[in-house]
């Protein structure tokens, strides 16, 4: 009961599965809970770029802009194709889902688990690039690092398992506060370089001579890849498809298209007023906060920039937590995961996902010691691939099935694949060594647990199927009941084994001659007619001997089934049980996997 209690208050109230329909998520909402991910890396993927550039000196840093045109235009063509993906798959356009049911099985456990390990990431990184955030602001919170990332973790767990339209009422504030911060940011300071053009910097310092060099096209590619961590996220709505409401195509469609056009004009503009101020990377400072310092000044705007940066940063997880759950649930349902998966909570959401989500991306956060810098080079990749293998999946679905204007749909999901394609191979390629190395390790391991669990469920499944199934024989029944003294509890388990058979049994092992001999005076009084079998231990064992007769009685045949029961007091306060020995528990343990073996506990409930 007080466990109930303790559960409400953090859950909330169970939700009847008929009120599945009114969680589902209008249009305002949606876009801030499958948002978060995304536009949080306007917070930093122009600072990715530049520190790159600056490897080849200040001059080089001009080259952001051109670069985030470039991701700006595969941000557009990823989120048209993914548009008429949603059209196609109206039921959750999952990667996993449209590369398994066009490609096979192998391309679609690639996606799902490329997916899977992305979310996983996506949280560990934005929460430690949230800490971060706070630590920097308080330095005496640093040594709490990774205590205060994993108690974000939990918070952010906690709002998702209360439901999908409380944690997007929640987070709908904060997504809109950051968008608007950041549009009147741009506003403010490009219109402040067109007027009086930019205020002077402070002076940078420039990057050691040892580590300066010619703009190769390499740096040029890293510099973009890096970028490409802005594309993250973008897949969030595509998946959850069934979370919006009625029309969810056309809403999830309105949503998919909003976030591209917000996200490609503040990351463009960001990083535009990021060139034309002079910014220049800073380890002691992002790029955003020097640009809101030197638009806004010391001001309150300046602070509330940061602060709606910070807390962007953190909430970016929501959208893992969104959809890790919704693809566990898919793979549950197709058998390449534990059925717990696919089960909904009291809420309506499938706890069990966002319990492992938050476990998962905590024990990340704790093993690279909440250092975002560590993390991020595993980022991307993930979310590439899944991208590439979805958009090659619906380029073979119009090739094969070529419905109206099957043409030009075409032609978009092959420019989608051939971009997303070309961006995980730069990206592969590009942080291979710090990092990348690790995802693909992890991901065949996870497509290998893949087929290992549908395999088990294929063969319960066929051991359990009735095809071909022969009518069994008539079953022989052996009832014992495993008594060590006697009192009432035992009593009640005697008259509960004479209910299952007539010729129920009472076993005993001697381990006192003594106390054996007291028993056989009480049992004609009180063994309620039952016979009582005693097996002798030489050497003190309880168990030995009675699964020695055990065994003897399974001897008679397969069709011999044997129920043991076993008398049980249950002391009225948990801290009793240490009290006594945990006879009971040994012996189920004991029978557990034994087979054509029934265990039946008998309780007797003591009073306090």
């Amino acid at each position: 009961m007080k466990i109930n209690t303790l559960k409400k208050l953090f859950v909330g109230r169970p939700l009847a599965t008929a009120q599945a329909r009114h969680e589902r998520l209008g249009k305002v909402t949606g876009l801030a809970v499958f948002a978060s991910d995304n536009l949080s890396s306007v917070a930093y993927a122009t600072e990715e770029i530049l520190r790159v550039l600056l490897l080849a000196g200040t001059g080089a840093l001009a080259l952001s802009v051109p670069i985030s045109i470039a991701i700006a235009v595969v941000i557009a063509v990823v989120i048209t194709s993914y548009r008429q993906t949603i059209e196609v798959y109206p039921e959750g356009a999952s990667d996993y889902i449209v590369a398994k049911d066009n490609l096979g099985v192998y391309p679609g456990l690639t996606a799902g688990a490329a997916l899977l390990i992305d979310y996983t990431l996506t949280v560990a990184v934005s929460v430690s690039a949230g800490t971060a955030a706070l630590t920097s602001a308080v330095p005496a919170l640093y040594p709490y690092r990774v205590v205060l990332g994993a108690g974000l973790v939990a918070l952010i767990a906690v709002a998702n398992l209360r439901g999908i339209r409380e944690s997007g009422r929640l987070f709908a504030v904060w997504s809109y506060l950051f968008i608007g911060g950041y549009l009147l940011l741009m506003a403010y300071g490009l219109g402040w370089y067109v007027l009086w053009g930019a205020p002077p910097p402070a002076p940078p310092p420039l990057p050691p001579a040892e580590t300066a060099s010619a703009l190769g096209l390499f740096l040029l590619l890293r510099a973009f890849a890096s970028g490409a961590v802005a594309l993250t996220g973008i897949e969030a709505v595509s998946d959850g498809v069934t979370a919006f409401k009625s029309p969810s195509v056309r809403n999830a469609q309105v949503v998919l298209v909003a976030l591209g056009a917000i996200m490609i004009t503040m990351f463009v503009g960001i990083t535009l007023l990021a060139a034309l101020h002079g910014v220049v990377p800073r380890d002691e400072e992002t790029v955003v906060s020097q640009l809101a310092r030197q638009v806004f000044g010391e001001s309150l705007l300046y602070y509330f920039i940061q602060a709606v940066s910070m807390v962007i940063l953190v909430l970016a997880a929501n959208t893992a937590f969104a959809d890790f759950p919704r693809l566990a649930f898919f793979m549950a349902r197709d058998g390449y995961l534990p059925r717990q998966f696919a089960n909904r909570g009291d809420r309506l959401v499938y706890s069990n996902g966002v319990i492992i989500l938050a476990v998962a991306s905590a024990t990340l956060i704790a093993i690279f010691h909440g250092s975002t810098h560590a993390l991020i080079p595993l980022y991307a990749v993930g979310v590439f691939t899944s991208f590439t293998l979805s958009q090659t999946a619906m380029v073979r679905r119009w090739l094969g099935r070529r419905p109206a204007g099957w043409w030009w749909r075409l032609a978009i999901s092959a420019l989608g694949a051939a971009t997303t394609g070309l961006v995980m191979t730069i990206t592969g390629v590009t942080k291979f060594v710090d990092g990348a190395w690790i995802v693909l390790i992890v991901g065949g391991g996870l497509i290998v647990h893949f087929l290992s669990i549908n395999r088990h469920y294929g063969q319960v499944a066929g051991q359990l199927s009735l095809e071909g199934y022969a009518p069994p024989a008539p079953m022989q029944h052996t009832v014992l009941v495993l008594v060590g003294d006697l009192h009432k509890g035992v009593i009640q388990a005697l008259q509960y084994a004479r209910t299952l058979s007539p010729s129920a049994k009472a076993v005993y092992v001697e381990l006192d001659p003594e106390k054996t001999r007291r028993l056989e005076e009480k049992w004609g009084k009180w063994g309620c007619g039952l016979p009582l079998v005693v097996l002798t231990s030489p050497y003190r064992s309880l168990l030995t001997p009675f699964l020695a007769y055990l065994d003897h009685l399974l001897a008679h045949g397969e069709n011999h089934i044997v129920t043991i029961i076993i008398p049980e007091f249950i002391p009225a306060r948990w801290w009793q049980h240490l009290l006594h020995n945990q006879t009971a528990l040994l012996i189920k343990g004991a029978l557990l996997f034994r087979k054509n073996v029934v265990v039946a506990d008998v309780p007797y409930h003591l009073s306090r």
